[in-house]
């Protein structure tokens, strides 16, 4: 059975989007800046539909992030603000389960990307996403608040994040809300490139 993954872009002072994030502007106040490193990469073109491209370290990171995923869990509110940005042909192609409290049918999409709405919860949303990953990962995906449930629940297994060098001061903060308890974390890498600090961990479970 595969890993329960967080792979997530990151201010230095901990933001994954600036404020007053919307359908509108996805990533909140400023927080387009997060993932400035990621939108010449040939990986990320290609995953996107686009040609062209950088091929270096930072390509081959966000490629090997994607390799093993076969499933994804995100919260509504990232689906609301991102899906219009997505159009008709998402990234993930995989299986998508977005936690709500909202009923609605499955969205199919080009790429193999489904969106299945889960009403009963996020842990059955990941016992829907593993089932549909079968040996693979199950990613995480966001926003910062499905991510706080599953990290207070104990049922994360690695995490990557992407430092890029600024302070947003304001919007969601990755690390807020996880039950107030500790965390005690393994590095298994860190990767230095000029525009961003990638850094890898396994969670340490008793």
């Amino acid at each position: 059975m595969g890993n329960v993954t967080v792979d997530m872009s990151m201010s230095l002072d901990g933001f994954i989007t600036g404020a007053n994030a919307s359908a509108a502007l996805p990533l909140g106040e400023g927080g387009d800046r997060l993932h400035q490193w990621l939108y010449n990469l040939e990986s990320w073109r290609k995953r996107h539909g686009m040609e062209g491209g950088e091929r270096n370290p930072d390509a081959d990171i966000f490629e090997d992030a994607f390799k093993n995923v076969g499933a994804v869990v995100m919260g509504r509110n990232m689906f609301n603000h991102a899906v219009k940005a997505w159009g008709d042909n998402p990234p993930f192609r995989v299986p998508v389960f977005v936690v709500t409290h909202e009923q609605g049918e499955p969205v199919t999409r080009k790429g193999d990307t489904t969106f299945t709405f889960v009403t009963s919860g996020f842990h059955q949303a990941l016992v829907q996403a593993k089932a549909a990953a079968g040996d693979k990962d199950v990613s995480i995906a966001g926003g910062a608040n499905i991510i706080q449930q599953f990290f207070s629940a104990g049922l994360i297994d690695e995490i990557q994040v992407h430092i890029a060098p600024i302070l947003l001061g304001k919007g969601r903060r990755l690390f807020q809300y996880i039950g107030g308890q500790s965390v005690e974390l393994q590095r298994l890498w860190a990767v230095e490139s000029p525009c961003v600090s990638h850094l890898k961990y396994r969670v340490v479970k008793a």
